[in-house]
């Protein structure tokens, strides 16, 4: 005959299932995080909730909340990102630019086909460099704002973009995979006549919200045959592979890091592919790389 409880060892227990419940929650979480990190392959996600910006990892539709910075990885602290045993539904946080980089190093004319959509440039010798500001940045589903001062077109153009892992000074192209974290997308959004007009192009790509990255940073790729694409509205507007990068990430680290020194959550764009065009306000942009992920923006004028 089973045995009554009784209803005082009855509340007690619903109070241990109550306790422990979260307790296993976290267990099962930190599972998950270590899993990933073990695997090396991993989608980095910088977010915001409850009104708290903080990093976690990617895993199905679940974010696993985390402590630090993911830049420990690659300095030799990996205790120094890790999980704090929180989770979070995807749909419930507002993911965010997956890094804040002192500066974009971004490369013009990279893919033949882009060089040739310019008839007065002829592809370069050497990776030719020009920078971003870090207030161009924003992140996935984010606005992009055309200027109430541009005078042309404003162009989407899909790249490739390393993520910088650690503090890299004169690395050798052997050397240049220890110095990245991963890879998103990128949107290197240009005002074409200012770039035409001026001779040099930071007025056409630095105004503000012309950097959008996302929507994660996915570690443990490579990045020498990837699908890249752009689609507004759904339809697609560039399509090509990074095999077609005139140069290659290695090169272009060590090439830039011999100029100036790269920081963690810094970013080199590689470079787009042949198909710019332009965008308006009301449209939806996007840039899909195989492996990664798709980074969406809206695109508005500016009130």
């Amino acid at each position: 005959m089973p045995h009554d409880l009784g209803d005082s060892a009855k509340v007690r227990n619903r109070h241990i299932l109550v306790i422990a419940s979260p307790l296993v929650d976290g267990i099962i979480d930190r599972l998950r995080f270590e899993r990933l990190q073990s695997k090396r392959y991993m989608k980095i996600v910088r977010f915001a909730t409850e009104g708290k910006v903080k990093y976690g990892v990617l895993d199905g539709n679940t974010v696993l909340g985390a402590r630090g910075r993911p830049y420990a990885l690659l300095q030799g602290q990996g205790a120094g990102f890790k999980t704090d045993s929180t989770s979070y539904k995807l749909k419930e946080v507002k993911l965010l630019a997956p890094c804040l980089p002192s500066k974009i190093v971004a490369i013009g004319l990279n893919y033949h086909a882009h060089a040739q959509e310019f008839s007065e440039f002829t592809p370069p010798k050497e990776p030719l460099i020009f920078l971003k500001p870090s207030t161009c940045v924003i992140g996935p589903d984010d606005t992009i704002i055309i200027p109430k001062s541009s005078v042309g077109r404003v162009d989407y153009e899909c790249e490739l973009a390393v993520v910088i892992g650690k503090k890299a000074k004169d690395v050798t192209e052997d050397k240049a995979n220890d110095y990245i974290l991963g890879y998103t997308c990128a949107n290197d959004v240009t005002e074409r006549v200012y770039q035409k007009e001026d001779g040099q192009w930071t007025r056409a790509k630095g105004f503000d919200t012309f950097g959008p990255l996302g929507p994660w940073i996915v570690t443990g790729i490579a990045a020498d045959n990837l699908k890249i694409e752009t689609y507004v509205n759904g339809q697609v507007k560039q399509s090509s592979n990074t095999s077609n990068l005139i140069f290659g990430v290695p090169r272009l680290l060590s090439f830039i890091s011999r100029v100036m020194t790269l920081l963690p959550g810094d970013v080199i764009s590689t470079g787009t592919p042949g198909g710019i065009g332009r965008i308006n306000p009301g449209d939806v942009v996007e840039v899909k790389i195989e492996k990664v992920g798709t980074l969406r923006n809206h695109v508005a004028a500016a009130e």
